[in-house]
């Protein structure tokens, strides 16, 4: 009996003890969802506006549109700078499977030189993540299809078509159109790299640099819905991008192979302004370059050739150059005599064929004398000084006039000043 009542004793302190143990566990099981609960509430009620809002944040992303840069025309309308359809060869390095073998097979493959190579290293540095990064431009038929017979060994390359700066006329107008180049770290400054946002090309020299502003366009945008591997399945709104204006220019792209043609293989400049406007209807400067070479990055090779030829055809002549006015500047100083009363149409000047200051020894030749041997006439008048380009008459004009006179008259012809 003592036997079994101890038994029922040890049962019920067990008993006891499993239900205290039951209800600290239950407890600690309601602390628990209590404190879920109310975490669900903070998460679901209280805050849901703002988890929302940063859940689409992952989920949306948006994307910037480039715009279409604007067209150069002549003055009749021809095209002298567009954007022509062209495939650009690129990776997404996220996709590739090993990228530094995919960058040895493509070169194998299409000759890939070390500048392409480097280029696509830079510009991999910033972009955005799955975003493709080309690697080379304008894809030939031959190379499109070598492309598509390897593109089992070629993890995360692709094709893209794109739009890409063309000059249609090469070289004829090179130095005046400038061209475009992929923008570079020291091309836009802080200021402006929101505008630059997704665009890839800038005007780097000539009428393409100057009227940047003008050709580049306005950003476009779109919101996107993206995976967690940052891959768009769906486009949700679009705001158009604004295509850039088309520049008109007073250039006669006719005039300008015409005057191109004159200068033939010689080193120089022809300039042809037009009296009534200061516009430039042509502006050769030779030797040419071809701007298409600049668009996507010119050769290591090509540009050295350029750089190093002693006939250093990136000189813009036409602006860079220094060139003595020569007899063009007489027409000008005769009319200058003229409005100051100086000389009349009829002022005579004695021409033996040099010019000689009073109480100076040193003579200054007219072209003439070397040929005749003398001067043009015994004396010549201001009409037939202009026909026959004496030299004499103007350097006595010249040294009548002084050199302030002198100075005011050719600012008058808007020498010293920029064409506009």
């Amino acid at each position: 009996m003592a036997r079994q009542l101890n038994q029922m004793q040890d049962w019920t302190r067990e008993t006891r003890i499993t239900h205290r143990r039951v209800m600290v566990l239950a407890a600690l099981m309601l602390l628990i969802m209590a404190g879920l609960l109310s975490r669900y509430f903070y998460l679901q009620v209280l805050h849901t506006s703002e988890y929302r809002a940063l859940s689409d944040r992952n989920r949306i992303a948006v994307r910037t549109v480039s715009p279409t840069r604007g067209v150069i025309v002549d003055r009749s309308g021809q095209f002298l700078a567009v954007n022509e359809p062209s495939f650009t060869l690129a990776i997404t390095p996220e996709r590739a499977v090993d990228l530094e073998s995919t960058l040895a097979t493509l070169t194998d493959l299409l000759g890939l030189s070390a500048a392409d190579v480097e280029l696509f290293a830079d510009t991999r540095k910033r972009r955005r993540p799955m975003s493709p990064v080309p690697l080379k431009y304008r894809l030939t038929d031959e190379e499109l299809a070598i492309i598509a017979v390897n593109k089992h060994q070629l993890a995360g390359v692709s094709v893209v078509s794109e739009l890409t700066r063309y000059y249609p006329d090469g070289d004829l107008a090179g130095h005046a159109l400038g061209y475009v180049g992929r923008i570079g770290i020291d091309d836009v400054d802080e200021s402006q790299k929101d505008a630059y946002r997704g665009i890839t090309h800038i005007g780097k020299v000539g009428l393409e640099a100057y009227y940047e502003d003008i050709l580049r366009g306005t950003l476009g945008a779109s919101r996107v819905e993206t995976n967690a591997r940052g891959v768009e399945l769906e486009v949700i709104d679009r705001i158009e991008p604004i295509p850039g204006s088309e520049l008109t220019l007073h250039l006669d792209i006719e005039l300008q192979r015409v005057a191109s043609d004159a200068l033939g293989d010689r080193r120089g400049a022809i300039v042809a302004i037009d009296p009534a406007t200061g516009g430039v209807l042509s502006a050769v400067s030779n030797p040419r370059y071809d701007p298409n070479k600049f668009v996507n990055g010119i050769s290591f090779a090509d540009y050295a050739a350029l750089r190093d030829s002693r006939d250093a055809p990136l000189l813009n002549r036409v602006v860079q150059g220094q060139y003595p006015p020569a007899s063009t500047i007489k027409p000008m100083l005769g009319l200058s005599g003229l409005n100051r009363g100086i000389i009349d149409a009829d002022s005579m000047v004695p021409d033996p064929g040099y010019y000689q200051l009073e109480g100076d020894s040193r003579r200054y030749r007219d072209w003439i004398l070397r040929i005749r041997g003398t001067g043009h006439a015994d004396e010549m008048n201001l009409r037939d000084s202009i026909a026959q380009s004496c030299d004499v008459y103007f350097y006595d004009l010249a040294h009548r006039l002084g050199i302030d006179a002198l100075a005011d008259s050719l600012a008058e012809f808007g020498i010293g000043s920029t064409t506009g």
